[in-house]
């Protein structure tokens, strides 16, 4: 195993206070998650017939639940650069579930995500709920992820994916895959679509490993999210918008992932670390 797929070392105990902020801001942030969720399906029961995949509600209600669950868990997120107005897509590197809450506090966007995720109890249900595209990461349906990309783009939509593959440590980039950049470059679409690239960059509460707000390879998700809910003291999160890439000016989906890949990681502390 690679040396940073390894897990960090065991949480320390939580001290009684510890418990009690993990009880207050896991109730607070459960209850505004879930009430947002069924406000959206609520909405999504008027917004569908009227407005089929169009939504031009509901994204607001994901977006301000994630601004507020920063403000639950006390970690300050700090934006810089702008979310593109074009229309077309967004890509960024991922370290953390908190990516999510970061990516949709600062721009309403809908996420790619793997299929295995839409099966996660509680999970899956949000991530149906606020338009997940849900795809299988193999060749044999290329074709199939692809006309679903272009169905979604069409309508508008801003996709958000990661084309790292797979999460990290939240302290280092991995290579791009270029496989789903493909759909940009499809006729009627290449010319009209810019791809946005964004650094998500975590710094760890003071004293705290580096990796703290990291979650990865087969770490549980229940202890990582526990001792973020419980810190005392917290980090913070930078979300940098770089400058939007116009499709038409690369010459193919190689190249495109490959400036994508470099703008991410002039932003990010790793650099050229891989």
């Amino acid at each position: 195993m690679s040396e940073w797929l390894q897990r960090p070392a065991p949480y320390p105990p939580l001290s009684p206070s510890g418990w009690l902020r993990l009880v207050w801001r896991g109730g607070v942030l459960g209850g505004l998650t879930y009430g947002g969720l069924l406000l959206l399906l609520l909405v999504r029961l008027v917004e569908r017939p009227l407005c089929g995949l169009e939504r031009p509600v509901s994204p607001f209600i994901t977006q301000f639940v994630c601004r507020s669950a920063f403000r639950i868990l006390g970690i300050p997120l700090v934006r810089r650069g702008a979310p593109m107005r074009q229309p077309g897509a967004v890509v960024a590197n991922h370290a953390s579930w908190l990516d999510i809450f970061a990516l949709n506090a600062c721009q309403r966007v809908y996420f790619v995500s793997k299929s295995e995720v839409a099966g996660w109890p509680g999970i899956g249900w949000l991530a149906r709920a606020t338009g997940t595209v849900f795809i299988r990461r193999s060749g044999a349906e290329a074709k199939v992820q692809q006309a679903l990309f272009e169905q979604r783009l069409r309508a508008n939509h801003r996709l958000l994916f990661f084309p790292e593959g797979t999460s990290t440590d939240s302290i280092r980039i991995l290579p791009f895959k270029s496989t789903l950049f493909a759909a940009f470059f499809s006729a009627g679409l290449r010319d009209a679509l810019h791809v946005q690239p964004v650094s998500v960059v975590y710094h760890a509460p003071p004293g705290q490993d580096a990796r703290f707000y990291g979650w990865w390879g087969d770490m549980d998700f229940g202890p990582h999210l526990k001792q973020v809910l419980a810190a005392r003291q917290q980090g913070r999160v930078e979300v940098i918008f770089h400058t939007p890439l116009p499709v038409a000016d690369f010459a193919d989906r190689k190249a495109l992932a490959a400036a994508c890949e470099a703008a991410v990681r002039s932003g990010h502390p790793a650099g050229s670390a891989g």
